[in-house]
Order: structure tokens, then sequence, then C-alpha cells
């Protein structure tokens, strides 16, 4: 558990994703903060070793390194403390184990990742924890859900498979109003572009794996908490046991240092190539909060300072054999998991399986972009040459 600090203190995102986190002074000069690897942490003196006075005590609990990154989220999330576990996933589940006990009630949106879901599903109901899955776009109404036993509201806006935006303003004054505990998967946006914390919400949550990381290397989640919920998710973190590699954070601190012009990137060729098959007739609907067509436009234009690389599209109605030419030959956008990384990505997904408070069901199938750092043209003409092969007949 890392506190923020003022050390390096700036308004500018590029130069603080620059200078957060590093002193090269106190490393010899050497720009990047070493790699600490180790679990045994010696104590010069007996009375150190009872009463664990000295800055580290046993690496599970904090390394230089581990340190070194949560500062720099901690500040860029404008939060009171941050913590860095194993993945995105796990920062989802340790956030979430945080503030619950048998008998508790929980409101998450519709739209969740899905392991999120299976996570509450399985996982919090073995333990006595009920879970409800709300309309993303429920607003303020979301008031409306709230039981004597309710303890937290889950947040992912926009969702990562079909990109609702939440009104999140409106949901935090329900949360403050009810004295409920307000979490959000901010893993789409980054702190860059998105400022829970801010806004109204206790805990946010990265999946740094992702934009991050940028570079498909590392698996790393963070936590980052305002004063009010820090104890908690430090304690969850204390009896979960999580912990992060030593060279994930490395990886991590790496990837920080790029964070603004790679989401810059990310952002300018994703809305480029958005609009770009906007007008295409195999298209349905692109699906990307930084459009005027996206229903949730104008709270992303209120609330966000950016968009990131992921959106998704529905195509036109095709056939299983279509789909199949279309992205089996595809040169430059690969099918695989994940995202934020510098290759472009193209999945299918079916959110519709696993929808219970709102409905998905377009008429053709559903399919995620991750934009990389390529060349638009290049991955213009990818698409397109995909676009021709799906209207052959084999």
């Amino acid at each position: 558990m890392t506190k923020s600090k003022d050390k390096n203190a700036c308004d500018n995102p590029a130069t603080k994703v620059a200078h957060l986190g590093r002193d090269p002074g106190a490393q010899h000069g050497f720009v990047n903060p070493p790699v600490y690897r180790g679990s045994t942490v010696l104590f010069p003196t007996f009375d150190k070793l009872r009463s664990r006075e000295q800055d580290y005590t046993y690496g599970r609990r904090a390394t230089p390194t581990t340190r070194a990154l949560e500062e720099a989220i901690c500040q860029l999330e404008g939060g009171a403390e941050t913590i860095l576990v194993g993945s995105g996933y796990q920062a989802v589940t340790t956030a979430i184990l945080a503030f619950l006990k048998s008998g508790d009630h929980i409101l998450v949106t519709d739209s969740a990742y899905d392991p999120t879901r299976k996570f509450c599903d399985y996982m919090l109901a073995k333990l006595g924890v009920e879970t409800e899955y709300y309309d993303p776009t429920i607003g303020s109404e979301i008031a409306t859900l709230v039981r004597d036993n309710t303890r937290l509201i889950f947040t992912e806006s926009p969702g990562s498979q079909t990109f609702e935006i939440q009104d999140i303003p409106a949901i935090a004054k329900v949360a403050q109003a009810k004295d409920l505990w307000l979490l959000m998967d901010n893993t789409w946006a980054t702190p860059l572009y998105f400022q829970p914390l801010g806004l109204g919400v206790d805990v946010s949550i990265q999946a740094c794996t992702k934009y991050l990381v940028g570079h498909a290397d590392a698996m790393l989640g963070a936590i980052t908490s305002t004063t009010r919920a820090a104890k908690y998710v430090d304690n969850a973190k204390e009896t979960l046991g999580t912990t992060p590699g030593s060279e994930e954070t490395y990886l991590g601190l790496r990837g920080l240092r790029t964070l603004q012009v790679r989401l810059d990137r990310h952002q300018a060729s994703a809305l480029h190539i958005a609009r770009w098959l906007e007008a295409r007739d195999e298209v349905a609907q692109v699906i990307h909060p930084g459009l005027k067509s996206h229903p949730g436009h104008a709270i992303w234009a209120r609330d966000f300072k950016g968009a990131s690389g992921l959106f998704g599209i529905v195509l036109k109605p095709v056939d299983t054999d279509a789909l199949a030419r279309f992205l089996d030959d595809l040169k430059f956008f690969g099918m695989g998991y994940s995202w934020g990384g510098f290759e472009s990505l193209i999945v299918p997904v079916l959110p519709g399986n696993y929808r219970t408070a709102t409905t998905w069901a377009p008429d053709g199938p559903t399919l995620r972009l991750h934009i990389g750092l390529e060349d638009v043209e290049d991955l213009k003409a990818d698409l397109e040459a995909g676009f021709a092969r799906m209207a052959t007949r084999s």
C-alpha cells in the first residue's frame, strides 16, 4: 500500500507519467528504479523486528519497485492510497471483497467484464452475498434498487464489450446519500482520461495489463482508494496475500512512461477507423462513445478527457462461414483476448449470453476491436480485404 505524495507534483499528464515513481538521485543517477526481487527483509535489531518500524518488512507487502509504481498511479488517480496486485481480475475481486460480509446485497452493472460476473455469481454467492445486476444506463434511478442490506455499487464505464457510458456522478450521489461504497473499473479510460475519485467514486480499479503495461507482456492490477476506503482495501490485500511479481511491476513502470503518447495515438486511430466503419455497408452499428451516434456520447463528452482504442461494431447479418472468412486471414488484426497493447485485435463477443438486467440481441454478430499503434491506412486496408472475403461465397 502506498500513499500519495506531492513529489514531482504537476498538472500535465505527459509530465506526470514521465517523472512520477522514480528518484534518480536515490539510485546512483540511474533513470529507472531497479527491480527488487525478494521475500525476506532483514531487521537490524530486535526492537525493529518487534515494532516493524522500517520501510520494508516482507516482500509480499512491498518492495521499492512496487512502491514506485503505486506512488505514480496514486497521484495519477488523485487517490489516498494505491495497492498493486497480480492482475486486473485480482484487482476487481480484492476490491469487492474488501467491503462485504455474508448477508450483504450488491448492485453490479449488467455490462461488467464477464469474469467479474462469474466471481459474483459463484464465489460471492458461496459466501452469502447476493448480486443484483442493473441497467448500466440507469443513472440516479439506481436508488430504486437499493435495499436495507445493500452495501456496494460496482460500475464499469464504458462496459468493455458493449460500451455503455454510465452516469457516474448521478450514481455517486445515490451512493453517498445511502452510505454505500462505490467502485469503478476504470481500465478503458485510465486515470489520464477519466478521474473516478474526483466524481465521488471510492475505489478506482485498473487492469494495468492493458494500457499501463501497453506491450501485451505482463499481468498487473491496481486498486486506488480514497482515505475513507483505503483501510478496507489494505486489509483485504493483507488477508488475501495478493502481490504482483517484481518483473511485471517493472514492466508497468516502463509502460507508464509512454502511456500518454500511446493513448493519444490509440484514441486518434480508433476514432478514425470508427468513423470509417460507420460508412461501411457491411456495418449496422459502430459502438464508440466518442462518436455522436453513441447513446452515451453526451455523458462521455461531459465527464471524460478522451477515448481509448477499444470499441465495438455490429455487422449486418452474416452466417458463421462468412464471419470466419472475414476474420481468419486478417494480416494486422490478431484474434486474442485482452487489449491495450501496441497490436490491433479483433474478436467476436456474445454479451447476450450472460445479460440478465438488459438484453443484447442485434441481428448480426458483435465484434470488439482494439486499435493498436499500426498505421491506420494499413488497418483499414486489412479490414476492407476482410469485408471482401466475407462477401464471397465459398
